[in-house]
C-alpha cells in the first residue's frame, strides 16, 4: 500500500462549527494572541489561559466531525494513511483516523506547567474533567496547563512530522495557510516526484515552485473529488 500523507489545518475543521483563530471573526480576534496562547500570557494570568482552554473543550462536546474528517479515515482502506495536524481538536480520531501526529499539541490532554513534555504528566481528560480549576496539579507539584505547543514553544513533534514527510507517496494539504513554521516547512520534505494536492476554498500561496494539484472547495466537498482522483 501506498503512504498517504495529510497536514490539515485549521480549515479542516471549520465545517464542524470549530472557529477558527485567523479568519476574520476567529479568536484571535476575541482574545490576543500574547494573552492565551504563549508562555507569558500564561505565566501573567493562568486563571484566563486555562478558562480559555476549558471553553474550547466545551465546545469540542457540541461539535462533530465533517464529512471530511470521515473521508480521510476512510482513505486507510486504501492507502497507509498519516494525519499530520496543526489542529487540536479530536475530531480526526472521532471520524476513525488511527495515526495522528498533533504537532501543536491535543486540547483534551493536560500537562505539568514545569515539565510540559514529559510523558510522565501528561493527562488525557474525560469530558466530565474538562474543567480544569486553578490548584488541579499535575503529578510533579505543578499546575496543570493544557497540553498545547504555545507560540514561541518547540514543536516537539515536528521531526517525527518530516519523517513521514519525507516517505510519503502522496501528499494532501487541507485547510491550512501554509504561513505557520515549522509545519509550513513540512512540503519542503516531500520528495520533488510525489504528487501534492491542496484542498482550501481560499487560494494558498506557495512558495516553494512546485507543482500543486489544487482543489478549491472546503473539507468535505473536496475530499470528495480528491477520493474520485487518487481512489477512482
Amino acid at each position: 500500500m501506498k503512504n498517504l500523507v495529510v497536514l490539515t489545518g485549521a480549515g479542516m475543521s471549520a465545517e464542524s462549527g470549530i472557529s477558527t483563530f485567523r479568519d476574520a471573526g476567529g479568536l484571535w480576534d476575541q482574545y490576543p494572541v500574547e494573552q492565551v496562547a504563549t508562555p507569558e500570557g500564561y505565566a501573567a494570568n493562568p486563571e484566563l489561559v486555562i478558562d480559555f482552554y476549558n471553553e474550547r473543550r466545551k465546545q469540542l462536546i457540541a461539535v462533530k466531525p465533517n464529512r471530511g474528517h470521515e473521508l480521510v479515515a476512510e482513505m486507510e482502506k486504501f492507502f497507509h494513511v498519516t494525519v499530520i495536524t496543526q489542529n487540536i481538536d479530536n475530531l480526526h480520531e472521532r471520524a476513525g483516523s488511527s495515526h495522528i501526529i498533533h504537532l501543536h499539541g491535543e486540547l483534551t490532554k493536560v500537562t505539568s506547567s514545569w515539565q510540559p513534555n514529559n510523558p510522565a504528566y501528561i493527562k488525557e481528560l474525560k469530558p466530565e474533567e474538562y474543567e480544569v480549576q486553578m490548584g488541579d496539579l499535575a503529578g510533579d507539584g505543578s499546575q496543570l496547563r493544557p497540553f498545547i505547543v504555545w507560540f514561541g514553544e518547540s514543536v516537539p513533534m515536528i521531526e517525527t512530522a518530516i519523517d513521514y514527510a519525507e516517505t510519503a507517496d502522496i501528499f494532501l494539504i487541507i485547510g491550512t495557510s501554509l504561513n505557520v513554521y515549522p509545519a509550513a516547512g513540512l512540503l519542503n520534505y516531500v520528495p520533488a516526484h510525489v504528487p501534492v494536492y491542496l484542498i482550501d476554498p481560499k487560494q494558498v500561496p506557495i512558495v516553494s515552485g512546485r507543482k500543486v494539484h489544487v482543489i478549491q472547495k472546503g473539507a468535505s466537498e473536496g475530499m470528495e473529488e480528491l477520493k474520485k482522483i487518487i481512489v477512482g
